[in-house]
C-alpha cells in the first residue's frame, strides 16, 4: 500500500533533503524514524529535492509498505516525538497505488525570504541584503518569467535533467520576500534567478538584459546564486483524486 508524508524541515543542519555519501540528510533522519517505529525499511521518495541550507515548509514523499496502517494520526504523533527538532511530521495519507509524490505534482511554490538589516533571531533563516534595492524595476523583471520558457540560464550545469523548459505561473516580490509558482524547478534554479534580480534591484543589470539572460539559455551569463538560507518551499499541489480516505 502506497501512502504521502507530508512533512517540513529547517535545513540549516542537514546536507540537503535527499540521501548522499557525504553528510547527514532529511531522508536518512525520516527512514531511521520510521523504520525504529514499522520496524520495516521504507523508502521514501520526495516530491523534489532541496540543496543544504534550504527549508521546506511543506514537503511531501510517498512510501510503500506490505500492510495497511491503521491509524496514521498515532503514526505521525510517534514519528514526531522521535525526530529531532528540525523535522515535523504534518500528516500521513493513502494514495493510490500508483501515486508518484514527484511526478503528480502539479505545481510547487516557493518563497525567497530576506532582511535589510542584522537580526540575531533570523540566522540561517533569512538571507541579509543591503537596503534600497529597486523593488519596482526587480517586479518587472519577474514578469519576464511568467509563462513557457527554457530555464538553462537558470539552471545548475552537468544535471542530468531531460529538459529546462518550465511553465512559471507567478513570479513577484512583496514585502522582502520573492514568490514563485511553476510546475517544476531545476537545480538551484531559484536561487539563481534571485540572485540575478538581486543584480536588476542593485542596477547592475537592465530589465533588457534580464529578457536577455533568459535568452541565453546559457548559466554563466545570469547572476550568482543567492544564498540557500533564505529559501523555503511552502507549498506543492496534487489532485485530490490521488488521495484515498483512510476508512
Amino acid at each position: 500500500m502506497r501512502y504521502f508524508v507530508l512533512f517540513s524541515y529547517r535545513g540549516t543542519d542537514y546536507h540537503g533533503s535527499q540521501r548522499q555519501p557525504n553528510g547527514i540528510t532529511v531522508q536518512e533522519v525520516l527512514e531511521d524514524a520510521f523504520y525504529t517505529i514499522l520496524r520495516v525499511p521504507v523508502a521514501l521518495t520526495f516530491a523534489g529535492r532541496t540543496d543544504a541550507g534550504v527549508h521546506a515548509k511543506c514537503m511531501y514523499a510517498h512510501f510503500d509498505v506490505l500492510q495497511r496502517i491503521e491509524e496514521p494520526e498515532r503514526l505521525v504523533g510517534r514519528l514526531n516525538n522521535l525526530l529531532p527538532y528540525a523535522i515535523a511530521v504534518k500528516e500521513i495519507r493513502r494514495v493510490k497505488e500508483d501515486a508518484h509524490a514527484r511526478f503528480d505534482a502539479l505545481s510547487r511554490t516557493y518563497e525567497y525570504h530576506t532582511i535589510p538589516c542584522k537580526d540575531p533571531f533570523a540566522h540561517k533563516l533569512v538571507a541579509r541584503v543591503e537596503p534600497g534595492l529597486d523593488v519596482t524595476l526587480m517586479n518587472q523583471a519577474a514578469e519576464l518569467l511568467l509563462g513557457r520558457h527554457d530555464f538553462a540560464s537558470f539552471c545548475r550545469v552537468h544535471t542530468d535533467v531531460k529538459t529546462t523548459f518550465c511553465n512559471v505561473m507567478a513570479a513577484y516580490w512583496e514585502d522582502g520576500v520573492f514568490h514563485i509558482q511553476a510546475d517544476r524547478f531545476l537545480r538551484n534554479m531559484v536561487r539563481a534567478v534571485v540572485g540575478t534580480l538581486f543584480d536588476v534591484g542593485r542596477h547592475k543589470k537592465s530589465i533588457e538584459d534580464f529578457k536577455q539572460i533568459i535568452q541565453a539559455k546559457n548559466r554563466c551569463v545570469a547572476g550568482q546564486s543567492a544564498p540557500a538560507e533564505g529559501l523555503y518551499l511552502v507549498g506543492i499541489e496534487y489532485s485530490e483524486d490521488i488521495f484515498i480516505e483512510n476508512i
